[in-house]
């Protein structure tokens, strides 16, 4: 990490999260000279649980009914992601703990699992890889589930990965590309200078050829002080986090609930995380998110009910980050009214979504047709 910013650079990325830092990487691996200013509060990168999502999450159906046409839209672009996290660590020559041994949403009741009936019905029209198993099929595949879970959705493509490790990894291939890190740097306004911006952190000002607005919920209030202003409807959502001792090899797939807050899933290190949408709260906006008991207590017991043999084990730490929600789906791409500015939001669940997010926005960034249609996700359908 530099500790002078530079005075002007050719391209400024504001969030080194895992979208903001794979942008950056990309352009820095053409040759781009990259500053990456990050205000380090913790948001959804170094907060992650590790879930790679493919089919869609119930949680995100029952909050947000009004996007799942978007979530729907987005759909194909899950099991790209996944495949790209793999050639990410393969091209990084890195071990993310990465494995692919398919997603459960498991369900307690006949509705329940009607419901998925529903949801896997269209998912396999949108390419998904998804079955319904019932509780003689899942126990074949999964015996750890507690007597109340009748069913179960397969999604095939799904998986989990360490986020520290992936983290980390991202982190040295960008320093070593030549990145600069700003961390611990708010970004107090972005201004249009010359053809240019000139980008005014708490450091110090920074002229630069291009900005990427890569901050999460963030970019919210970073683009509505533009001129023009511009509207990204993003809002953070603060939630909850557990992880456990480490056990022997006991939960091999991603877990998830047709209907309550959920997930499950295991490291390679034998620790067992437990998240799932409980809420953690934000001491102001835009600022840390922290844990909430009630969260700490809801999320065990329920772990405990769906698998009853982590009830013996010790949680040796929570925490929180913030999760960013849009409209469904992703805000990536130029900004046609203020040229030279570009927006890298991935839809729900976006750390899954994130290093191919920056793939594609890198793509436009470098002059490219990027490798997927992103003309549904741009900035400018917000106006």
């Amino acid at each position: 990490m530099s500790d002078a910013l530079p005075a002007s650079i050719g391209t400024v990325v504001i969030g080194a999260g895992v979208v903001g830092a794979c942008v950056a990487g990309f352009l820095a691996d053409e040759g781009q000279d990259v500053l990456v200013v990050d205000e380090g509060c913790g948001a959804g990168s170094s907060a992650n649980a590790g879930s790679l999502h493919v089919q869609m999450q119930s949680r995100f159906m029952r909050l947000y009914p009004e996007n799942v046409p978007n979530m729907e839209l987005q759909l194909p672009l899950y099991p790209k992601a996944v495949a790209f996290w793999r050639e990410l660590a393969s091209s990084l020559n890195a071990d993310f703990d990465l494995k692919m041994t398919g997603g459960l949403m498991v369900a307690e009741s006949q509705d329940q699992l009607d419901f998925l009936g529903v949801k896997a019905r269209r998912e396999r029209q949108l390419g998904l890889d998804v079955e319904i198993l019932d509780r003689a099929r899942l126990d074949a595949i999964a015996p750890y589930f507690g007597p109340s879970i009748v069913g179960a959705e397969l999604c095939a493509n799904e998986g989990k990965l360490n986020p520290l490790l992936c983290n980390a990894a991202i982190r040295s291939w960008i320093l070593a590309r030549g990145v600069v890190l700003a961390e611990g740097v708010r970004v107090e306004g972005i201004a249009r200078s010359g053809t240019g911006f000139a980008v005014t952190t708490t450091r110090g000002t920074v002229t630069a050829g291009r900005v990427v607005l890569a901050a999460g919920s963030g970019t919210r209030l970073l683009a509505a002080g533009m001129e023009p202003a511009i509207t990204i409807p993003a809002v953070a959502e603060p939630l909850h986090m557990n992880i456990t001792e480490a056990t022997a090899p006991l939960i091999g797939h991603l877990v998830q609930h047709a209907d309550r807050m959920i997930t499950l899933k295991q490291f390679g290190t034998g620790q067992i995380v437990i998240g799932g949408g409980w809420p953690a709260r934000q001491d102001a906006p835009g600022g840390h998110a922290e844990v909430e008991l009630a969260s700490l207590i809801a999320n065990a017991s329920l772990a405990q009910h769906i698998v009853p043999s982590i009830g013996n084990l010790r949680i040796i730490r929570t925490w929180a980050g913030l999760n960013t929600s849009v409209d469904g789906m992703g805000v990536l791409g130029a900004v046609p009214a203020i040229p030279g500015l570009f927006v890298a939001i991935p839809g729900d669940a976006g750390y899954t979504l994130g290093p191919l997010s920056a793939r594609l926005v890198a793509d436009v960034m470098l002059g490219r047709k990027p490798g997927e249609d992103i003309s549904p996700f741009r900035p400018e359908r917000f106006e």
